[in-house]
């Protein structure tokens, strides 16, 4: 039992969960089955329990409400803005992560009454804050996509250069020359034709797979991005 002699906030968790089908960058949303915003897309979250932290409490709702579980999420900001929700005084943690769309099956739990996948350039009116929670972390995004392979997370073991150019420029913001950003990804070393097939340069279905070693002796080495 918790008592306390002064008001306090409540603590809710959000996660931010992005996900590639082979063509564009998505972000998974519900549509709220509750006051206030009832109707309205929101990132998946909830109240914090007393028992748990804020990454245990982040993930429950992530599987109460999408049936997501089991996969690696990452705190990113606390946002504590005082109105922002109109029930009452609350600050919400969020996280963010990042899946193939493939391996996961959405289904709407809880007080969600459907889960569902919005390109990152299309997006619904939002509840609450969620729309800067969002831009915050596709901020976040674009400063990790420099020294970590974000990309190659959220792609199948074999992929073309045109769906790593998709999630670059998706990420960055910025639209990259086709032949240009294929041999500079060439170049660095850290993608190898598919051993199933021939090499072709000049071909964008050509398959390639991504060496998580030679990515990090690439990073090692390099002055810039």
């Amino acid at each position: 039992m918790y008592t306390y002699k002064y008001p306090h906030p409540s603590v809710t968790t959000d996660c931010v969960v992005f996900g590639f089908d082979g063509n564009k960058l998505n972000l998974l949303l519900i549509e709220r089955g509750n006051e206030p915003f009832k109707g309205s897309w929101a990132l998946p979250g909830g109240f914090l329990n007393m028992d748990e932290d804020a990454k245990q409490g982040a993930l429950r709702e992530l599987e109460e409400e999408t049936g997501i579980k089991d996969i690696y999420i990452e705190q990113i900001k606390a946002f504590t803005k005082v109105n922002r929700d109109p029930r009452e005084r609350v600050l919400t943690i969020a996280f963010i992560a990042l899946i193939r769309q493939e391996n996961y099956k959405i289904i709407a739990g809880d007080d969600a009454v459907r889960a569902q996948w919005f390109p990152t350039n299309d997006l619904p009116m939002l509840a609450f804050d969620h729309k800067e929670i969002i831009e915050n972390a596709i901020k976040r995004l674009r400063i990790k996509v420099a020294y970590e392979p974000l990309a190659f997370r959220l792609l199948n073991k074999t992929f073309t250069i045109a769906q790593v150019q998709t999630i670059y420029e998706v990420i960055l913001g910025q639209s990259f020359d086709r032949i240009n950003f294929q041999k500079s990804m060439i170049e660095h070393g850290y993608i190898i034709p598919n051993k199933k097939q021939s090499y072709n340069t000049n071909s964008q279905k050509t398959l390639y797979t991504f060496d998580e070693n030679r990515y990090k002796d690439y990073i090692n080495s390099r002055n810039i991005f």
